[in-house]
């Protein structure tokens, strides 16, 4: 079949991005150590092939992978967990398979490559199973827990106190404390629910969470002298975390971005907001000079 010059260069471009996550899932595979993960995405990089040869018939061309796309999705994968990498991957794709119906009066089998794009990877996907996302919950806690104590009591430490190394020596006693607080919580709580979370586990996800964002949070404090400015990093740093880590999850399990943001954001700044008013009346009250 003869292609018109258009058809045939989006033609090339299906090529390009099936024989390129080929690559990827392939990689992903050889990587996984679940058998159960493994034989999905050896499964999706298969259809990926598929559709590539599919494709050729048509073109009569050999097409080369994006490299770089290759390794970034590979790379993220590793680092941010195959989950999140592929779903990623798939987001990134959305657009290109649009263009797959308007090739279709030329090309009778691109309406079924796009049905099997949107709803048999999607269903693969679904299937894969990452410890870290059946943690996310215990890394919830420790997140939205550190968030919202920390910024509250750094904001009212910084107005009673007005001293950057107070502040920093109050602010790590409370949240090693919190964390380690938090991680035992978390510990008797799974224990008690008899789930398949381990509850050591799901204790040391939350832990870590929290003193990662207590360190983050305290770091200001210990760099810069003047305790506003170390306020407002604080503050804009917890909003960063907030994002980046409700980022990940609205990818990794298909959740809303902006409402998750919009509500952790809203209540850790609110309860900045109102312990920075408490610690201004408490000083006053007390008559502290430091």
């Amino acid at each position: 079949m003869q292609l018109s010059e258009d058809t045939r260069k989006k033609v090339i471009l299906f090529q390009q991005t099936e024989i390129t996550e080929y690559h990827i899932y392939k990689r992903l595979a050889k990587r996984i150590k679940s058998k159960e993960n493994a034989a999905v995405l050896d499964q999706i990089a298969e259809d990926e092939l598929r559709h590539y040869n599919g494709w050729k018939e048509y073109t009569k061309e050999d097409v080369q992978p994006r490299w770089f796309f290759v390794w970034f999705y590979y790379l993220v994968s590793i680092v941010f967990g195959f989950t999140f990498g592929v779903k990623l991957m798939e987001q990134g794709e959305e657009a290109a398979q649009e263009n797959y119906a308007a090739v279709a009066k030329e090309i009778p089998e691109a309406a079924k490559y796009q049905e099997e794009e949107n709803v048999h990877e999607e269903k693969l996907i679904g299937m894969l199973d990452e410890e870290r996302l059946q943690y996310a919950g215990s890394v919830v806690l420790g997140l939205n827990d550190a968030l919202v104590e920390l910024t509250g009591a750094l904001a009212g430490l910084t107005l009673a106190l007005q001293n950057v190394e107070l502040i920093a020596l109050s602010g790590l006693i409370t949240g090693i404390a919190a964390s380690l607080s938090m991680a035992a919580s978390e510990y008797l709580s799974t224990r008690s629910e008899k789930t398949s979370k381990n509850p050591v586990r799901a204790a040391v996800y939350t832990g870590i969470a929290y003193i990662t964002t207590v360190t983050l949070l305290i770091l200001p404090y210990l760099l810069f002298d003047n305790f506003y400015l170390d306020l407002a990093i604080a503050l804009t740093t917890a909003v960063v975390i907030i994002a980046v880590f409700n980022y990940y999850i609205s990818v990794a399990k298909g959740e809303s971005f902006r409402e998750r943001f919009i509500e952790m954001a809203g209540l850790s700044l609110s309860v900045a907001a109102f312990s920075f008013v408490i610690g201004y009346f408490i000083r006053q009250w007390l008559g502290i000079e430091i």
